[in-house]
């Protein structure tokens, strides 16, 4: 099975930044869509972002879009998120998997970010 690390969580105030990281035990290069989700507490798992392996073309969630930038390192099997102006609603776990749900790996521990206002 796959297992997935997620890190760089924390506390920030409301435009402050943060990165994440995510290491995956396999070749994440031959993945061609990897992603990030954030799960806010009472609400559902959602995707944000997504980056190809090949273009590394990009899509993000209106939500996040300007501000979050996803980025890819397949030679280390590593998965970052910059996030930037982070907002009190952005507070939620993080999670990086698959782009595609119906191929998704189990689910790592995610990462907690808390924005305080």
């Amino acid at each position: 099975q796959v297992q997935l690390v997620e890190s760089g969580g924390g506390l920030v105030q409301a435009g402050g930044s943060l990165r994440l990281s995510c290491v995956a035990s396999t070749a994440i290069a031959r993945v061609v869509g990897m992603g990030w989700y954030r799960q806010a507490p009472g609400k559902q798992r959602e995707l944000l972002a997504h980056i190809t392996s090949n273009d590394r073309s990009t899509n993000y969630a209106d939500s996040v879009k300007g501000r979050f930038t996803i980025s890819r390192d397949n030679a280390s099997n590593t998965m970052y998120l910059q996030m930037n102006n982070l907002k009190p609603e952005d507070t939620a776990v993080y999670y990086c998997n698959r782009a595609d749900w119906n191929l998704i790996w189990n689910w790592g521990q995610g990462t907690r970010v808390t924005v305080s206002s």
